[in-house]
């Protein structure tokens, strides 16, 4: 009996020390995990600081180039007026320079494609441009003309598919599109919706009036346009000439008359007829005409 006690003790004593050296060997472990918890926690930080400082150098370099941009941009627009910082040659400014030239473009492209004027794309991996130049007349959407123009050395027209009679040459010319890309792009829209909008009011007085209304003579410009109408109750033939100068405008500058009656032109009644085709557009003007009964 006494040795089953003894070896009871032992056991016991056995299982104590066993416990007591769990208890020591574990608060060693504890302060290893928190030093690794610590640590992997400071690498996560390190780099979330080096992604943070990139970012700050990248919006840094952005609002650097923004602000160079914003000055050629102004430059541009101010051509008299030298920029002394981005004076030099070197690649770098030229490549500002050419970026500040398409954002010019670009936005000034986009106002006016809002408005049915032109829009824009890159062409030669951002080496030129395309513009779209849509026209239109009382809300109906014409033909739209292309050119490319390359961005440098210099603004040169490439390819186009402009109407031989309109004088691009001369409008880039006296517009000075080198230094006034706005003023060369309004001129060349303002010819070319011109011109739309006389082709579609021939068109219309062939399809309205073609019975009544006899066209003697246009040209491809749709600079003038010859009728040959018909007095009702004289049952007189009228000739009429209409010559339209000024190529920006869809309106004759000059209205003639010529008949058998030579009074006729001067009475007033035609008179009035003479200003009504000065001041609307033709198809309209001879509609009116006939519902007064001065032509059949």
């Amino acid at each position: 009996m006494q040795g089953a006690s003894t070896k009871g003790v032992l056991s016991q004593l056995g299982l104590l020390e066993v416990q007591a050296r769990s208890r020591r060997a574990q608060p060693q472990q504890q302060p290893q995990q928190q030093q690794q918890q610590q640590q992997s926690h400071v690498k996560e930080l390190k780099v979330k600081v080096e992604q943070l400082i990139l970012q700050r150098d990248q919006l840094r370099a952005e609002i650097q180039a923004h602000q160079n941009l914003q000055k050629l941009r102004m430059s541009l627009d101010k051509p008299c007026e030298e920029d002394e910082e981005m004076d030099d040659d070197s690649e770098d400014s030229q490549i500002l320079r050419l970026m500040a030239r398409q954002t010019q473009l670009r936005d000034l492209l986009h106002a006016h494609h809002l408005v049915g004027g032109y829009d824009i794309v890159k062409t030669s991996q951002g080496k030129g441009v395309c513009v779209s130049l849509a026209t239109a007349y009382e809300g109906t959407y014409l033909e739209t003309y292309k050119l490319e123009i390359d961005l440098k050395p210099t603004l040169r027209i490439s390819r186009h598919n402009i109407p031989p009679f309109i004088p691009l040459n001369s409008i880039a010319e006296q517009s000075h599109m080198q230094t006034d890309i706005k003023a060369f792009l309004n001129t060349l829209s303002q010819h070319l919706n011109a011109f739309s909008s006389r082709k579609q009011q021939f068109k219309l007085v062939k399809e309205l009036f073609h019975k009544s209304v006899e066209v003697l003579e246009s040209n491809v410009l749709c600079s003038k346009l010859v009728l040959m109408v018909t007095v009702p109750r004289e049952n007189t033939s009228v000739l009429c000439k209409l010559d339209y100068m000024d190529h920006t405008r869809c309106l004759p500058t000059r209205v003639s008359f010529e008949c058998e009656d030579e009074e006729l032109p001067d009475s007033p009644q035609w008179k009035k007829n003479c200003s009504l085709l000065m001041e609307t557009p033709v198809h309209k003007a001879l509609l009116t005409m006939k519902e007064m009964e001065n032509i059949a």
